[in-house]
């Protein structure tokens, strides 16, 4: 065997099992692909999907419960068929008996609730046996479910909720209830709006899924490959140039993604090897991707699923979450490319030449007009278009401008593989709204969500930063391996109302849970972003974790801000107020960036890592008195530096 053919099936190996750890951490976008009859089966099915939620988007949403049932039939029955038992038993494309007949048992349940829908109102909660068998049912198959496109935490989550509803009674202290029967258990959590069919599963079937077909569509028209062509041109050729530009293009994907493992895979496969061959530790280019990717659930307009549900919970509109969201975001991703930036320097890691970049004035020539269903639709939110004909019109957006220039065209094929990839993208936060649900279900029955509410206060012994830390702890375990959905879900029924009650606003609690939930995805020992950047950088797991956190320290620290100064989300807040706390904000994330990496404009001595650290961590609380003394510290630290460079 020759050399080069020794080589290239190691490379066809070597991503052989790349691509295989990539589909186990990036479950719910890993699918089967079904050929012949089969294909073109799922693939009506997923079209109907997509033609039912844009004909109720255009005409009106029907009855709550009529529509989440619908939405939850197609949803499920997919999952089962897309997500086999086992991927071994397909054969010639064909869909296995089992999951062919799991598939049509999960649609019984809700059909039975959209069938027998007048005469459950009637019946006013009462349910009979037939209600609770099909019930049990149903709340199996959303578990099952839920383990295969979602992943096995938050099933053991879901598992151990609705065991707390049967053994409350056994509870010590406070988190003692009197226990539901399993018709209370049953009738509550399937035919109710306070269970599956909740407020998670009525947005998932509105606002989210409509904005799920709206990112496949620009995906379509490769406003993708824009982002990194425009990324490269803006910092391309700086000190460590591909890692800014997968900061950069990072972001740019984060306004249309709301899956910080799907971010990785999409542009870290480009962005890893480019920060490798210029010379960074493959540790270091796979954490670089993963804290990027991971904040682009926090990047508006479209954010995580979680963002509309915390519009609903706050009961504010979905574009004030996006305003609050500005600030916080772009702050976090200026601290990731300061890391970036000074690592780049203590290296001396050179950009790309030049030469070897396209110019932006030709890349916005040809592809710029790609942008403008991404600034229409920032528009229409903007001048009080609901989220749901924001997203109608931007769909419609993306596929004129994307005929507007013939590379960039769209042919019918293209906009039917939209509808497809629209509803294929939207099964896993569909069984994750589900889920969410029957926790959710179980928090409202009990009325564990106030009692673990005191419990935490009860922990901090009314210790404000204490109980931050403590609801910070919290929502990074919980954010360990559970999607952002559900996670933001646990969280804002479980810790939000603590930090309330100590006066916090509300949008601000609910923001500071959100954060630390996504956070979650680069923290150590559950890193799933991360552990995807190491897949397809070769990096150890752990080690691209831990470089991915402290990269994206900058997340740890914004909630804090915006719990100790709300007016950064622009909460009571006039213009001066929210500029003051930003700089204020940026100046301490540039000393404790530099502390993390330990170089400024020369190596840092561990004294002044210290310095630089506490002087921005003093900087964060935005009073006089704080950031006199963390001006003061970051300026001892700065002496040297000063003294160095005159010499």
């Amino acid at each position: 065997m020759s050399d080069a053919t020794y080589d290239a099936e190691n490379e066809v190996t070597k991503d052989h099992k790349i691509k295989k750890k990539l589909d186990e951490l990036d479950k719910e976008s890993n699918h089967m692909e079904y050929t012949g009859m089969w294909g073109n089966i799922i693939a009506v099915i997923c079209i109907c999907f997509s033609l039912f939620h844009l004909y109720t988007g255009f005409f009106g949403v029907l009855d709550a419960m009529i529509q989440r049932c619908i939405h939850l039939t197609f949803g499920i029955s997919l999952v089962y068929l897309l997500c086999p038992t086992k991927k071994e038993w397909i054969k010639d494309g064909k869909v296995h008996f089992l999951d062919l007949g799991l598939a049509i048992l999960s649609i019984v349940p809700p059909l039975y609730v959209l069938l027998n829908y007048q005469e459950l109102i009637l019946r006013a909660g009462t349910v009979t046996t037939p209600d609770v068998l099909i019930g049990i049912l149903g709340i199996v198959m959303i578990i099952e479910a839920a383990r295969r496109i979602v992943g096995l935490p938050i099933v053991i989550v879901v598992l151990c909720f609705i065991a707390y509803g049967f053994l409350g009674r056994y509870m010590p202290g406070a988190l003692a209830h009197r226990g539901l029967t399993l018709e209370q258990m049953v009738g509550h959590l399937f035919y109710t709006t306070e269970g599956v069919f909740g407020i998670p599963m009525g947005v998932s079937s509105t606002f989210i899924f409509l904005f799920i077909l709206f990112g496949a569509y620009l995906e379509k028209t490769g406003l993708g490959k824009f982002f990194i062509d425009i990324a490269n041109a803006i910092a391309g050729w700086a000190s460590g140039g591909p890692a800014k530009v997968a900061v950069i293009s990072s972001a740019l994907q984060g306004t249309i993604s709301g899956s910080s493992v799907a971010n990785v895979v999409g542009s870290g496969s480009f962005t890893i090897p480019m920060m490798k061959k210029l010379g960074y530790h493959k540790n270091f280019a796979g954490a670089v991707e993963a804290a990027a990717s991971t904040g682009g659930q926090l990047m508006p307009p479209i954010m995580g699923a979680a963002a509309f549900l915390m519009a609903e919970f706050v009961n504010i509109p979905y574009v004030e979450v996006v305003k609050a969201a500005v600030v916080p975001a772009i702050l976090y991703f200026i601290g990731v490319f300061l890391g970036v930036h000074f690592e780049a320097k203590r290296n001396n890691l050179k950009g790309t030449p030049k030469s070897e970049l396209p110019s932006w004035k030709k890349i916005m020539h040809e592809e710029g007009h790609l942008a403008l269903p991404l600034i229409a639709i920032i528009g229409l939110l903007v001048s009080g278009y609901t989220p749901m004909k924001a997203a109608l019109a931007g769909i419609v957006i993306s596929i004129i401008a994307a005929m507007l220039r013939e590379n960039t065209r769209m042919s019918m094929k293209d906009i039917v593989d939209g509808l497809i990839k629209g509803a294929r993208g939207a099964l896993g936060v569909l069984i994750a709204c589900a889920s969410a649900g029957m926790i959710i279900g179980i928090v409202t029955k009990t009325g564990v969500g106030l009692k673990l509410a005191s419990v935490l206060v009860e922990l901090a012994g009314g210790n404000f930063m204490l109980l931050l830390v403590c609801t910070m702890i919290t929502s990074l375990l919980l954010g360990m391996g559970v999607p952002t959905t559900a996670n933001y879900v646990i969280t804002s029924t479980i810790a939000a109302p603590a930090l309330v009650n100590l006066g916090v606003p509300i949008l601000a609690a609910h923001m500071f849970v959100f954060y630390f939930g996504i956070i979650a995805d680069i923290t150590p020992p559950v890193a799933l972003a991360a552990f995807a950047g190491s897949a397809i950088s070769g990096g150890d797991p752990l080690k691209t974790g831990v470089n991915a956190s402290k990269l994206g320290i900058a997340a740890f620290i914004i909630p804090y801000v915006f719990v100790l100064s709300p007016q950064i989300l622009g909460i009571n807040a006039g213009i001066s107020g929210v500029i003051l706390t930003t700089c204020s904000s940026l100046i301490g994330m540039t000393g404790i960036s530099a502390a993390m990496i330990g170089y400024l404009t020369n190596f840092l001595k561990w004294w002044e890592r210290i310095l630089l650290f506490v002087g921005g961590i003093m900087l964060i609380d935005p009073q006089l008195i704080t950031d006199a003394i963390g001006v003061a510290l970051m300026g001892l630290a700065l002496v040297r530096s000063f003294i160095i460079k005159s010499k």
